[in-house]
């Protein structure tokens, strides 16, 4: 079956062994923040717009790591069409706030993964097994 990509870029940030989720606007599936490069970004360049537009901080460019990209059938989509989430960490200026198009943000652990997309129920389990999430 040809598969067809859905390219991602997600923030992953955690805080006391939590990781922090995000909630869409009329959603009921939770998200690791992120979304999609517009036309001509770099990676560099979509995680930070996309971070200051749905968690309002400012990613300390020097401090973002490459984390991993994970692939997984995309959620709500039909058989074949996977999303590619290319991941990293960073530290940020600011205070995490909901904006724009996220209802909802909160921190989750481990036993709150059935809450999440089928890609981050991927690094959920990377980052249990790397013990940064309980």
């Amino acid at each position: 079956m040809q598969k067809n990509y859905i390219d991602k870029l997600a923030y992953i940030y955690v805080k006391n062994d939590k990781v922090l989720m995000s909630l869409s606007r009329g959603k009921d599936t939770w998200y690791i923040p992120g979304g999609k490069r517009e036309e001509d970004e770099s990676d560099l360049d979509a995680l930070v717009r996309e971070v200051k537009e749905e968690l309002n901080v400012s990613l300390i460019i020097k401090s973002i790591k490459y984390y991993g990209t994970f692939e997984a059938q995309a959620h709500g989509k039909s058989e074949g069409v996977v999303v590619r989430m290319t991941c990293f960490m960073a530290d940020f200026t600011g205070e995490l706030a909901a904006t724009s198009e996220i209802e909802s943000i909160d921190f989750f652990t481990y036993a709150q993964r059935s809450l999440a997309a089928p890609v981050d129920h991927l690094i959920f389990d990377d980052l249990h097994k790397r013990g940064m999430l309980v």
